[in-house]
């Protein structure tokens, strides 16, 4: 049986020391992780973001707010999972392209 290569030192999959929601998240996110990385092609996950973020531009209706919604689900899911291990810049761009996706969803669904 082939032995697993250990991750390199301070690496982890998981946050040291992270209990409630964030053990939760990250354990969950584990399968879907896992499936998008080895089950899927590289370039359907990042082709399908792009196409729904264009569709959200050019739908100027509810429907581009839809397509919108999915971008921004996986854009916070990530910068939820890598909050811990950013420095002050990395967060601060998060935070400027969730809101920026978040009013452009609220754009489209008119509430503004």
């Amino acid at each position: 049986m082939a032995t697993r290569k250990p991750l390199p030192p301070g690496e982890q999959f998981f946050t040291p020391g992270a209990t409630g929601l964030r053990k939760a998240v990250e354990q969950r996110s584990a399968v879907p992780i896992t499936f998008l990385f080895t089950q899927v092609p590289r370039w359907v996950t990042p082709a399908l973001l792009v196409i729904l973020l264009l569709a959200g531009f050019a739908l100027d209706s509810w429907l581009g707010g839809v397509a919108v919604l999915p971008v921004v689900g996986f854009v916070g899911w990530l910068a939820y999972l890598s909050w811990p291990s950013l420095g002050a810049g990395g967060k601060l761009l998060r935070v400027v392209m969730l809101t920026f996706l978040l009013l452009l969803a609220a754009d489209r669904f008119s509430v503004f």
